[in-house]
């Protein structure tokens, strides 16, 4: 069965008569939004949207499942990183300065920090002492100096709260961003999305930047991929008729059988792109002609709707990042310290 991620998939809905240029800058609004938050409970609320957006225009819900394999490949390994190398200390010094810069965060996480059942499970321990240095304020909020004081912490390695939370916040931002990619292309033919490129691109045309010859680059790299995945499964098929076994065996005899798909995968690429460039010339394709355009892209109330409703996400965002004292305690705790 052929991949669909990255393909163009024709069909009606809400997404499709979307201005592309709007998909495309909500593909790079979350991308930013998933990087800049602190909790993952935000990640979440960033993905609700989306999932709902992908069932209705889909009408499919298995997809959604398809693409989780990647983050929780990588989330999964990560995760047992975190164990051996994430330590209550790295928290404690995390927490320590914002509690000296008297962030709401550090008071909250002094608390679960001590606290045991948020260490589900741990296999060694030692202990340290760390100073805190905690700035003092008069009755009129003035600064009158910083007050140094020792603490002794028991340092655990294990489970914890912090190396769950950094685990869930890794599988949805790499989950939000496939999924994302995946909509806009999907929902958004080749030619739209190089114009909708090249438009967002157009204010670097005041220094001479050659954006249409960049948006056709990057349209062509998307393109690339559902290429390449096909490519890919049809020469690991024909690898594997010739005898050879890419689940089983050791760590040699694996890459030894990887490089039998690795090498001809490339081999195929380069000639694919040659012959797409052949094919362009032959056509009369020249980059640094002028053109014109007889698509004219114009934006709906349901584009200004969607634009409202993304600026108030992200003000919702930024307002939990500024002002962390009015979220509530079990909101505090999903921080990604």
């Amino acid at each position: 069965m052929k991949s669909v991620f990255g393909r163009y998939i024709p069909g009606k809905g809400f997404l499709y008569n979307l201005d592309p240029r709007i998909k495309l800058l909500t593909v790079i609004l979350y991308i930013v939004m998933v990087f800049m938050v602190s909790y993952f409970i935000d990640l979440i609320i960033l993905l609700i949207p989306l999932v709902v957006v992908y069932i209705t225009t889909n009408k499919r819900v298995k997809p959604l499942f398809k693409l989780m394999w990647l983050p929780f490949f990588i989330s999964f390994i990560i995760f047992f990183v975190n164990i051996y190398t994430i330590t209550n200390e790295t928290v404690y010094k995390d927490v320590a300065s914002m509690y000296e810069s008297k962030n709401p965060l550090g008071k909250t996480w002094l608390v679960y920090m001590y606290d045991p059942k948020y260490t589900f499970w741990k296999w060694a321990t030692s202990s340290n002492t760390f100073e805190i240095k905690i700035p003092m304020y008069d009755s009129a909020g003035k600064f009158i100096g910083i007050s140094s004081e020792l603490s002794k912490l028991n340092i655990q390695y294990g489970i914890s709260l912090d190396s769950i939370n950094r685990t869930l916040s890794l599988f949805f931002r790499i989950y939000i961003m496939i999924l994302t990619t995946a909509l806009l292309t999907n929902t958004t033919r080749p030619i739209l999305l190089t114009k909708s490129i090249e438009d967002i691109l157009l204010p670097l045309k005041l220094i001479f930047v050659p954006t249409h010859v960049i948006a056709m680059i990057i349209s062509i790299a998307l393109r690339f991929i559902p290429t390449l995945i096909d490519e890919a499964n049809r020469i690991m098929k024909a690898q594997s008729s010739r005898g050879v076994d890419f689940k089983h065996g050791n760590l040699k005899e694996k890459i030894n059988a990887f490089s039998t798909l690795i090498i001809p995968l490339f081999v195929s690429s380069f000639a694919r792109a040659e012959d797409l460039s052949n094919s362009m010339e032959t056509r009369g394709y020249d980059p640094y002609s002028q053109r014109t355009k007889y698509r004219k892209i114009k934006p709906t109330w349901v584009d200004l709707i969607v634009s409202i409703f993304l600026l108030s996400l992200l003000a919702f965002l930024i307002v939990n990042m500024v002002y962390p004292q009015y979220l509530p305690s079990w909101y505090l705790v999903t921080a990604v310290l």
